[in-house]
Parts: C-alpha cells; structure tokens; sequence
C-alpha cells in the first residue's frame, strides 16, 4: 500500500542525496573485484557485482555505501570512459562480432554494432580500430563498439608495427607525392662550393643523407669546418599541403627494422638525399675551432651548392681510424678528411669533458629481421668513433645556431633541460652527503654548478649514485625562446642538421634563411611547440611498445628459454624488481615472490632503488644479476624473470 506513497518516494530520495559521493578511476583486478582510486594514497573497494558496470581506467562519480561494515562503491555517473578510440581483436559467435581491446586489465568481448561488411570479411583473431558507443553507466544493458577500420590480419608479421601505430593514431606510411612535384622553389644566391671535397658518413643502409663535412687545419693549430646540410625547405612552401603534412608528423619515425618518413621518401632519400657525386642545394655553416677546442665568433650561415665526394660508413671509418678491417679510404683527400675530422672530435670530446657535459656511452640494441619480417635475432651496438666524430661535428653546429639565433632574432626552436627544480635539487643535495659530495642547492640549480655535478659524478664513476640522481633530473623540452640546455652543458643549443626527418630543423631552416636573405622572421608559436613535442612522446611510446612486443616474440624461442642471462637491475618498484637483460636489451619483470617466500619481511624502498630482507639490503639499482625467464606474455608484451643463485 505503501508502493507509490509520496512521502516514501520523498524520503527515499533524501536518503539518496546525503550518501556520499566520491570521483575517480576505476582499478581493475584479474580476481573480478577493483577498487576506485582517489589518489596516491586513498582508494575504495568495488566488488565484483559493481565492476560489471564499469571498465578499468573509467574516470566515475560513485556512491559510497557501506556494506558488513566495510566501505564499498556503487558506480552511478560516468564522466570519462577509458575507451574511446581503440585498438583490438575480432572474435565471431554465431555470427556476431565481438572485439577484444587490447589492454591487459580489460578482458571482456564488447559488442560490435552490425555491419554486413566486417562480418563477410573479418576473422577471428584480425586487429582493427574501433570506437566505445554505448556504456552501461549511461542506462545501456551491453559495452557496444563501432568498427572503424581494419588494420591486419592475424599472425601477419607486421601486427606489431601497424597494430602500435594505430593505437597512437600515427602514420603507417609515407607521405605520398610525385617525383615532378619537387622543383626547386627558391631562386636565391648559392656559393658554388662543388669543387670542395664534402663527405658524408652515416650507417651503410642509410638512404635520407642530411649532413656533409669539409674540414681544414688552420695555420694556428685549430681547424676550419664546413657543415653542409640537405635544404629540403627548398623545394617545400611554407604552410604548402606537404608542409602541414610535415608539421602534423612532425619527426621521421624510427621504428625496429624500418622508418617511416616525415617527409616523401622521393625528396628524403633522393632529391634532398646528399648521395655522392650529385649537385645538391644545402644549407651551410663556416665554423672556425680554435686549438683550445673553443668555437671561434666568426661563424657564418649561407646557401650553397655542393657535390660530395664520397659516402663512408660508420663501421669502414671506425675500422680504419682502430687499424681494424681492410677497408681504406678511396684516396688520399678522403684520407686527410676523415683524419681531421677525428682530431677535431678528440679536441672537442675534451673541450665538453672540462667545460660541458659528456655522458657514458650505453649500449644499443638492433632488430634483425628475415625477408618476411620475422625477427631473427638482436644484437648489442656500441657506439664508435665514427658515430662521435659525427655527433661531435653536429654538436659544434647546434651550437652555433643556437648563437646565431639568439643573436639576430632571439627566438627559433630551441632544444633545453632545465636540470632541477628547487624541490629536486633539495633531495639531490640530502643524498649526495651520504656520499661526502657537498654541493649547495642555489649551485646545482644553475648550469655552472650543474656541470660541475656531472663532471663529479663522471669521475666517481658510481653507477648507482648517477641512477638515482638522474631519477630527480627534469625531462628535455622545447621552447621558442633561447634558454639553457643543463643535461649537455650548454647555454643554448638549436637543432637544424636534420630538416628531412625533424620539423623543429625545417622551422630553423627557414629562419636562419630569413637572416641570410635579410627577410621578415616569424616567430613560432607555442601551439606549434607543443604539437612536436607531444608527437615526439608518441613515437617514442610506439618505439618502445613494439620493441616489447618483439622482445616478446624472440624470447620465446625454445633456445632463449633455459638462457641464464646477465641483467642490470634499472628500477624498484612497490612489488618486485624491473631489469634489462644485457645480451639484448629486453626489460623484464622479477616479482617479489622470486626473490623472497616471505612477503612480510620484503622491503622494496622505490626512492632509495634498494630491496631489503628483513632488514638487510640484498639487491640495488645498478646492481648485474643472473635471471632465467619464467613466463613471457605475449597478451601483455610483458617477460616475467627469476633471480639464478
């Protein structure tokens, strides 16, 4: 009788508005309960019936109840989903789709909403990109999903690739372009410097050649250098199709195994391409070094035309300079080029060692892969001489176009690193008189102090002190006006010498060129900071998940699975141990179950990066050990690993 009694109603709804209300993301468990994190240190319990409502990652509004004592959350308002736009797998039920997305805590099938067309020509196990369209928190019975488009069959050899480059929303191909559409759309002054003797030195496979070298010794000791470098802004209008197309791509995706360009591969690696023997328009730089390593303030940009006389790599001119190998120089002006250019990177290798920044060389690690994209096998690269003569040689025109900037517009794209803020450099200080290293905090926070620290630090040669105060340094940015870059020791640096894979170096281009043709100069904007920025964080989060993908992949080959494998450990964290593997490079997890029985008496102190046992220190970062893999999961990209005694 009492059913429809307003004052019941009335009451209820009263109840209603006085039960608490919390907001936050939803954390899902592999045991069907999750909890609703507030943040770092509060979080709810959602039992199992409730998370039905809702997916991982969901940002809710939600009831909080109590129920047998024991706070609990009752989803009631979504305010953003976890999903969106997705990537996943295709699973078909009495001819029905379903999509599995790929994410390791969402696991359930999501309806598709029907389309003939996916159903006649998708399988089980195919990967396509889709769109949430219907959530349960907003009055729906079932998750259901819009099918965008289909990205690759299943078990194709470039799932990992084209599968990560979706999720990112980046590009999976070149730019598209005819080879007559590239004339040369400048008619401004060149030096004809064609009769100079140029070289260009990258790795063998190298196609997009952006930088040249001529150098000399000065009748003081020190040497003349001439950096030339490809001027694809030439044959690109600013705010032309194909420039918006650059900006929105913003770098040339380096990938395992291949690239895909910023720009069309018809202008990178042919008609911008310095190859040999071929009259190119560059961009170049005159720069004088004195016999301390100094750079001279005579340094000067101009267009130029220059023909290079030879394409050397890496490995052919490391050999040679080690007197290792058979490979010589074609001639002995390419012989004199190369041994100055090696003096020139020792000078300036102790110039930056007295007065910058220089850091430890680390390993890298390269793919290789068959004829039909299947990993073969990884193998460990060490940069040589070679790979420093050039970097030395880019460095030294960075800065001078940084200087050049600076001086003549005071603005551009600027690479910077501003080392530590205040509150860092506080707890940079604090651990570094655990050590007896005494340094202020008003001195490393500015880039005298901050040199000196590394130069400290390089000295010491402590792995693990120089992991955990790498742990409080700031991130690299962008900006458009000049300020100090901490992390190389310099007090501005601008990149230009790569315009075919860089737009920050096509913007650079285009202002050096108005100084040089005397023309009006404008300023970037902070939007278009911004935007390549963000791009180069995506790339290197795609970079860096198929990398783990293909780890996956080639490690669980049976001859990699009984392995003991050197590891270095790289991080702590609240349940086990992250390591990389040193043979090659894979990161791989050790939780705390296999290093100690007993969860109780397990310490994992993430700040200090050390793991104790009831008390005693047993593993640090920087610390090698030997693991054996235990699990590797190919759904997660993830290695699970155990200590070996």
């Amino acid at each position: 009788m009492f059913q429809n009694h307003p004052l019941l109603a009335q009451l209820k709804k009263n109840l209603h508005a006085k039960t608490p209300r919390v907001e936050g993301i939803v954390k899902s468990t592999e045991r069907g309960f999750g909890f609703l994190e507030i943040d770092a240190q509060k979080s709810y319990f959602i039992p199992p019936k409730n998370m039905k409502k809702v997916m991982h990652g969901d940002k809710i509004i939600a009831l909080l109840k109590i129920e047998k004592d024991r706070e609990i959350i009752e989803p009631e308002k979504l305010i953003e989903p976890f999903l969106n736009k997705f990537v996943g797998k295709i699973e078909k039920r009495d001819h029905k789709l379903f999509i599995i997305p790929d994410y390791p805590m969402l696991k359930d099938l999501i309806i598709c909403q029907n389309d003939t067309n996916y159903i006649n020509t998708l399988q089980n196990g195919d990967w396509v990109v889709a769109r949430l369209t219907k959530h349960k928190l907003n009055g729906n019975n079932f998750f259901y999903a819009e099918l965008i488009e289909k990205i690759i069959k299943k078990d194709d050899p470039l799932t990992p690739w084209w599968v990560t480059l979706a999720r990112h929303n980046l590009a999976r191909k070149e730019p598209l372009a005819n080879k007559d559409d590239f004339i040369l759309k400048e008619n401004y002054y060149r030096q004809d410097l064609t009769n100079l003797d140029f070289i260009t030195i990258d790795n063998s496979h190298t196609k997009d050649i952006d930088d040249a070298l001529f150098i000399n010794q000065t009748s003081d000791e020190g040497f003349s250098l001439i950096v030339a470098i490809a001027d694809p802004t030439a044959y690109i209008k600013n705010d032309s199709k194909l420039d918006l197309i650059a900006y929105q791509r913003s770098f040339t995706n380096y990938l395992p195994g291949f690239n895909i360009p910023m720009l069309p591969r018809v202008l990178s690696e042919d008609i911008c391409s310095l190859n040999p023997n071929v009259r190119r328009p560059v961009l170049a730089c005159h720069i004088n070094i004195l016999k301390d390593g100094n750079i001279s303030n005579t340094t000067k940009f101009f267009l130029a035309w220059i023909k290079s006389k030879a394409k050397l790599s890496y490995e052919h001119v490391s050999d040679w300079i080690e007197k290792s190998g058979i490979w010589k120089p074609p001639n002995k002006t390419i012989e004199n080029q190369i041994l100055y250019l090696h003096r020139l990177c020792l000078l300036r290798i102790q110039w930056r060692l007295k007065n910058a920044v220089l850091f430890k060389d680390n390993l890298e690690y390269r793919f290789h892969f068959s004829e039909n994209g299947k990993i073969v096998d990884i193998f460990a690269e060490k940069r040589r001489i070679a790979h420093k003569i050039v970097e030395e040689a880019m460095i030294v025109a960075n800065i001078s176009a940084a200087n050049f900037l600076s001086k003549n517009l005071g603005f551009g794209i600027y690479n910077i690193h501003s080392g530590f803020d205040y509150s860092n450099a506080e707890n940079v200080v604090a651990f570094l008189k655990n050590y007896n290293l005494n340094f202020t905090v008003q001195e490393i926070i500015t880039l005298k102090g901050f040199c000196k620290l590394r130069r400290v630090l390089n000295v010491l040669s402590n792995n693990y002190i120089d992991s955990r105060i790498r742990r409080f340094q700031s991130f690299g940015d962008f900006s458009t006006v000049p300020a100090p870059h901490f992390a190389l020791g310099f007090s501005e640096y601008a990149t230009w010498t790569s315009p075919i894979r860089k737009y920050s170096d096509m913007i650079n281009h285009r202002l050096l060129k108005s100084i040089i043709n005397k023309e009006k100069s404008i300023k970037p904007s902070e939007e278009i900071k911004l935007k390549i920025s963000e791009q180069r964080r995506r790339n290197r989060i795609a970079e860096r998940e198929i990398s783990d993908w293909l780890y996956t992949i080639f490690l669980q080959k049976k001859e990699q699975r009984n392995k003991k494998f050197k590891a270095e450990i790289i991080d702590i964290v609240r349940n086990g141990i992250r390591a990389r593997l040193i043979e090659n490079g894979a990161n791989v997890f050790i939780p705390g179950v296999f290093l100690h029985k007993i969860r109780e008496e397990l310490t994992f102190d993430q700040e200090m990066g050390k793991v104790f046992i009831n008390g005693i220190m047993y593993y640090k970062v920087s610390d090698f050990i030997y693991v054996t893999l235990s699990e590797i999961r190919l759904e997660t990209r993830s290695i699970i690993a155990k200590p070996e005694d």
